[in-house]
């Protein structure tokens, strides 16, 4: 099985949450590698093009969209997460470490904690 790391762009066949059909699509791999027995799983956000209408989260991929294996601007869409089985994924890219501070700040916005929060003290 292909390992992945947290910052890769992946190709997968990304849900559509309003219909049965599923779509091949870029995706960033939001998980410290594979999740779930043997590391079958990984949660992934969806990246789309830049032409679509802004959501609340969205860190644009502009400058570095081609190290990131994307042949055109783009945007990754925090706001939409799936889970995936890693078998499904083929690697593009990587994201460049600013990007993923960007998409790593708008999770945490999602998500309404910060790493190395202690979420059961509340």
């Amino acid at each position: 099985m292909r390992a992945f790391e947290q910052g890769d762009v992946v190709r997968v066949p990304f849900p559509y949450t309003d219909r049965n059909t599923r779509q091949h699509r870029p995706a960033l791999v939001v998980t410290h590698g594979g999740i779930g027995q043997a590391a079958a799983f990984l949660w992934v956000v969806m990246i789309t093009s830049a032409e679509n209408r802004p959501w609340p989260g969205d860190v644009p991929l502009v400058e570095d969209h081609e190290a990131a294996g994307l042949p055109v601007p783009s945007v990754v869409r925090t706001a939409k997460i799936a889970t995936i089985e890693a078998r499904h994924a083929d690697r593009l890219g990587l994201l460049s470490p600013g990007q993923w501070s960007q998409v790593e700040g708008a999770l945490v916005g999602h998500l309404g904690f910060f790493p190395g929060s202690d979420a059961t003290a509340r």
